[in-house]
């Protein structure tokens, strides 16, 4: 009877601990937290040699948004080489932030990452090399408090900034987002502790 008992708070307080996740990712998908900055950094998402994709897109169109408002005078723009990519993701998201009217002396570069963290560990090496302290996070809405977690461990002075028009709008997309990033939150909370 009292390894039963062990047993139910056992899972009480794991599924507490998961509820309490999914309420931080769901109140971090829509804490904005714009302000002036030194640079703005859009996370990456899957781009092609003809162009970004749609949730890329819409992460720039909010990073080129936060530049117009004089938020950031910089942009940094994120992702490696994609297999079967001649170009880096970040080179794609150059093109487009150039074709939309950005200048080019205000775009630089990550182009070696793959995943979010080395997104923002490669910015944050960019930031060092110019002199930049503050900087904006762009991504999408549920993917805000783990790049934010990610910043943090970074090192950088981060202000999170979720891209209001972001591709995931329906339950259907949204659902499998939100457990994709509960996985990945609880996960990275487990290694910052052993590691």
């Amino acid at each position: 009877m009292k390894k039963r008992r062990v047993f139910v708070s056992v899972i009480f307080l794991f599924m507490l601990y998961i509820i309490e996740n999914i309420i931080g990712i769901c109140a971090y998908s829509v804490r904005n937290e714009s302000c002036e900055a030194d640079v703005i950094i859009v996370l990456g998402a899957a781009a092609y040699d003809g162009g970004v994709s749609p949730v890329y897109r819409e992460r720039l169109n909010h990073g080129i948004d936060l530049y117009r408002q004089g938020l950031a005078e910089k942009m940094i723009v994120t992702g490696g080489v994609a297999k079967g990519n001649q170009h880096s993701d970040a080179y794609a998201a150059r093109e487009y932030v150039l074709s939309q009217g950005i200048p080019k002396e205000d775009i630089l570069m990550e182009e070696e990452s793959v995943i979010t963290q080395e997104n923002l560990e490669n910015s944050k090496v960019l930031m060092e090399e110019n002199g930049y302290e503050r900087a904006i996070v762009v991504s999408d809405p549920l993917h805000m408090r783990r790049a934010m977690l990610l910043a943090e461990d970074a090192g950088i002075e981060a202000f999170s900034s979720p891209t209001p028009t972001t591709m995931y709008r329906s339950l259907k997309t949204k659902i499998p987002f939100l457990f994709r990033e509960l996985f990945y939150c609880v996960g990275y909370q487990w290694y910052r502790i052993f590691h």
